[in-house]
């Protein structure tokens, strides 16, 4: 079932979401204006390095103690967006679209926008400065084919997202873009996967390279991004909220303002703040 030409992505009118799953292209960009370039662009490639040296990551790939605290709380942060669209309503299910065109048609286009998102900072996150897949006080581990569980670097856990998420989006039968084609009946459970390790992506990009993405100036980008995640995922119940638990101070901030009715319940920053100093393995 093919979606109606209104429904093209909020990047180029940031007040309507991705229409077809099956023809958005990968290389869209994130920014609404085009690049800085010439003298502008030099500052701000001066300015990311600067932010680098004084940003270190220690040989064993914890941040240093004055990297704990979260910049991205900051209210001059959190503040920032691309656009005011009240995101609530932008994530409801269409009438006459049916379910599955929905999530499918969404989850592709977050699929390409935290690609593109983490390509912004991608040569900042290397298995030097991010020996391991971390948000917060949690280390995530990539799982096999065969369930093996496999420590890498962040790095290579992006890797292994983009490119395994890659194969699914593109599998016609799962990901059906013919008319007549079905779904699978697994469809639902796999669109929940791939937000889970979209998830992982999104949370590593806020607690390791926020700096990066600030002397970017990609913040409103990112940010904007991040509630439209969250919100979409929380109105079909495609993230376990013990999955988000770390990021719920984040969510709290960004999620709960008007128009974003999407705040957390009671107790909802209860995971964030609970071990600050216990590492947690996923």
């Amino acid at each position: 079932m093919a979606l109606s030409p209104e429904h093209v992505g909020w990047l180029c009118n940031p007040h309507i979401m991705v229409g077809e799953h099956c023809s958005l292209p990968s290389e869209r960009t994130l920014l609404s204006h085009p690049p800085k370039t010439g003298f502008r662009c030099k500052m701000v490639l001066q300015a990311v390095s600067k932010v680098l040296r004084k940003s270190k990551a220690k040989p064993n790939g914890k941040k240093p103690a004055a990297e704990e605290k979260k910049v991205y709380l900051e209210p001059e942060h959190t503040k920032s967006r691309i656009t005011d669209f009240e995101f609530k309503e932008l994530v409801v299910l269409p009438r006459e679209i049916d379910l599955n065109e929905w999530l499918a048609s969404n989850t592709t286009t977050f699929f390409h926008h935290i690609n593109l998102q983490y390509s912004t900072i991608s040569e900042f996150c290397t298995g030097e400065t991010c020996q391991t897949m971390a948000v917060c006080n949690t280390q995530y581990y990539w799982y096999d084919e065969r369930g093996k569980k496999v420590k890498c670097t962040a790095p290579q856990y992006v890797d292994f997202v983009m490119s395994s998420v890659q194969k699914l989006v593109t599998d016609e039968d799962v990901f059906p873009t013919k008319y007549g084609r079905e779904f699978p009946s697994s469809f639902e459970s796999l669109v929940k996967k791939i937000c889970k390790y979209l998830f992982h992506v999104l949370g590593h990009i806020y607690w390791a390279h926020f700096k990066e993405t600030l002397a970017l100036e990609l913040h409103g980008h990112l940010n904007t991004l991040y509630v439209h995640f969250i919100l979409f995922a929380r109105e079909f119940n495609l993230l376990d909220p013990k999955e988000t638990a770390v990021m719920d101070d984040l969510t709290e901030v960004l999620c709960s303002s008007p128009g974003n009715s999407g705040a957390t319940g009671d107790g909802a920053s209860s995971g964030a703040s609970g071990a600050q100093n216990h590492v947690k393995e996923r």
